[in-house]
């Protein structure tokens, strides 16, 4: 029977999200890859087991993570209730809904009807009471935000979750909705952007938005799946996700544009005594806002190199003019295209 290590709060950081009461791991781990039925299901509880017991309590699901959609909740919920059920209390459990997840013109964006339904058959999937955090994971062109932001309230006044989160909204669309959650007096503390070394936008579409609402943010894609590491420094191997036409925001093609740069900040990570990946997170909680930096893995040992990224998050001006000198002579690259 699995037993947490009684050091799991040794070294890990708790971040408050925004003005309010909860506090995040910095370093959190997100189910989006390698927690489908095609994963293993031994590593896959290995990856969870290791995550905890370093201190990781933030777990990132969404109702579509698999693949095939939904399998990523139940593997978790599966492990859940073999594991960590115990420990229940000590974790931050998260999901989202927005993405197609089933057929029909129910099974996807923002109205009631898709958010309410999506989130009962993610507590089913999981085995779970409730959410500690529910997120609308885009906004709806064709869904009034009054109705979106009614059905994520209904969630938490229905003891479905406890706090609800935005994701890939942009900083207009953000503040629309944070002025009808105030009207409702609705928990919103957090939005989950995508950023990254090379994904910087929401730094001033969406930051700002953030810290005048006192709200947090937990970044996903934090090491640009995988180029932020040293992983393709020696080629792209068969089993790599820039292999794998499935696999989104990440080509072949982007990893050739991006070798000068990611050798670059290679090795002024190595300068840094730090590995790419760990400097990349750094950086990424450098930022005020940002509370948690996800990171995803394939092997538990990715998890234990990530979180010594916790051992030196502070950065000289030079380091970070560095940074920006590097970043300068990178060429634009569509992020959205394979």
């Amino acid at each position: 029977m699995y037993q947490a290590s009684p050091q799991r709060y040794a070294r890990m950081q708790y971040n408050r999200v925004g003005n309010s009461g909860l506090r995040l791991s910095a370093i959190g781990l997100g189910l989006w890859n390698n927690f489908g039925d095609y994963d293993d299901f031994a590593t896959q509880r290995a990856m969870i087991r290791q995550a905890f017991d370093l201190g990781i309590t933030y777990f990132d699901l969404a109702n579509n993570y698999g693949p095939e959609p939904g399998s990523a909740e139940r593997n978790f919920g599966r492990i859940f209730a073999e594991d960590l059920r115990p420990y229940r209390d000590e974790l931050v459990i998260a999901s989202k809904a927005g993405y197609k997840m089933w057929p029909g013109p129910y099974g996807d964006w923002g109205s009631r009807k898709s958010i309410i339904a999506s989130a009962d058959q993610s507590l089913q999937r999981t085995g779970l009471d409730y959410f500690d955090i529910f997120y609308s994971h885009r906004p709806d062109p064709n869904t009034a935000p009054e109705e979106t932001a009614g059905a994520l309230d209904q969630l938490v006044r229905s003891g479905k979750a406890l706090y609800i989160g935005l994701s890939n909204y942009s900083g207009p669309q953000t503040a629309a909705m944070l002025a009808i959650f105030k009207q409702l007096h609705t928990p919103v503390v957090i939005h989950q952007p995508r950023y990254n070394l090379f994904n910087r936008q929401v730094e001033t579409t969406l930051f700002p938005t953030l810290a005048k609402a006192q709200l947090g943010a937990v970044s996903f894609s934090s090491l640009s799946q995988g180029l932020l590491t040293d992983k393709y420094l020696k080629g792209i191997r068969a089993d790599s996700r820039a292999s794998k036409a499935t696999i989104p925001f990440l080509s072949a093609n982007q990893v050739a544009q991006t070798l000068t740069t990611v050798e670059k900040l290679n090795a002024l990570a190595r300068q840094r005594g730090q590995s790419l990946a760990q400097m990349a997170l750094a950086w990424n909680l450098r930022q005020p806002v940002v509370a948690t930096a996800l990171i995803g893995a394939s092997r538990p040992e990715q998890i234990v190199a990530n979180v010594q990224a916790l051992n030196h998050l502070d950065f000289t001006a030079a380091e970070l003019a560095q940074i920006e000198q590097i970043l300068a002579a990178q060429p634009q690259i569509d992020w959205d295209a394979r």
